[in-house]
């Protein structure tokens, strides 16, 4: 079978190598996956440049964590799938139910667990979910990260009500399903962008107003000014803007933290005291919490928005794609037909 390995100590595309592998047999307890799909997420990223750092093992690694497929083998002991069975892969390593706990790891294809770019992939029996009848399996395959997480954020605590407002900041995978799922929801949703072209694109989403940070450093004041205060933010650029986030939040409202993409900035504690908000880490979420979204997307028909489509080929083009500025919406890597 062919598989994509990052080389160790690679640090760019070029460390990205095809090869080909022996067909793996599931032992007790696993599956053989498949698969038709994968999709990539920011983390690929912080991967493949941090050939030091904890994402990485000291050998190669098969990278990506996010893929769907159909099962076609069953180890001993296996009862719950059974070949044909169209799956998705789950995020962390036995975190069935929340609360996290110290061995989730850090997801499939970084540390010591092998990604799904290839062919066939072996996996745990719990470490895969039914997906969603209404998606195609390159549609499932973006869902397993971004969806869970926007979920996780939105409906873990202080659930989103209707009639409620949810702040989502930037177009990244997480905010574009934030504002999708949040929408279903039955709340108003309002996104920030420093990108003119992406407005008109959050708007047709379903966004009720766009707001620029970059031309506006005191954005969230302006948001709280122009809303009243959002009862929830899904805050996928990290701790460098959580006080302007908090400023943009109602009294009592809620931060779901995701991001990494900046840090640095203190959380000022008179703001943080007075609003009486709340702010909780999200790590992706649970194989529960995956079903959950997973029921709910087909309950209410939501399509994954999906920039560009590459080739099993193509991987390195794939990784190159997703960094570039104009990239609204998921990017998938076909490996097989479904």
């Amino acid at each position: 079978m062919k598989q994509w390995i990052l080389k160790a100590a690679a640090s760019s595309v070029d460390g990205l190598v095809e090869t080909t592998a022996r067909m793996p047999e599931p032992a007790s307890g696993e599956v053989r996956v498949r698969i038709v799909a994968v999709s990539l997420n920011y983390r690929e990223h912080l991967i493949l440049s941090g050939a030091d750092g904890p994402w990485r093992p000291k050998g190669d690694l098969v990278p990506v964590a996010d893929g769907a497929g159909i099962v076609d083998a069953v180890g001993e002991g296996v009862t719950e799938w059974k070949a044909g069975d169209r799956v998705a892969t789950v995020y962390l390593r036995n975190f069935r139910t929340w609360p996290p706990h110290p061995g989730i790891g850090l997801g499939l294809g970084a540390a010591d667990e092998q990604g799904v770019l290839a062919e066939y992939v072996i996996l745990p029996a719990d470490r895969v979910t039914s997906a969603p009848d209404g998606l195609s399996l390159a549609e499932a395959s973006t869902l397993p990260c971004a969806a869970v997480t926007a979920w996780t954020a939105l409906q873990h605590s202080n659930p989103v009500r209707p009639g409620q407002k949810v702040l989502t900041l930037g177009s990244g995978g997480v905010s574009l399903f934030a504002i999708s799922l949040a929408r279903a929801l039955g709340a108003e949703v309002f996104a920030t962008t420093d990108q003119v072209d992406k407005q008109q694109r959050l708007e047709d989403l379903g966004v009720s107003q766009t707001f620029d940070y970059r031309k506006d450093p005191n954005w969230g004041a302006t948001i709280f000014e122009a809303t009243g205060g959002t009862d929830k933010i899904v805050d996928t650029a990290g701790f460098g803007s959580i006080n302007q986030s908090i400023q943009a939040l109602a009294f009592g409202g809620d931060i779901g933290m995701v991001g990494l993409m900046s840090f640095g900035e203190a959380i000022d504690p008179a703001l943080f005291y007075a609003k009486g908000v709340s702010l909780r880490g999200i790590p992706v979420g649970s194989a529960e919490q995956q079903r959950e979204v997973f029921r709910f997307i087909d309950e209410k028909g939501i399509k994954p928005v999906i920039h560009r489509t590459f080739d099993f080929l193509e991987a390195r083009a794939a990784y190159e794609a997703q960094l570039a500025p104009d990239t609204f919406g998921k990017i998938v890597i076909n490996v097989s037909d479904e």
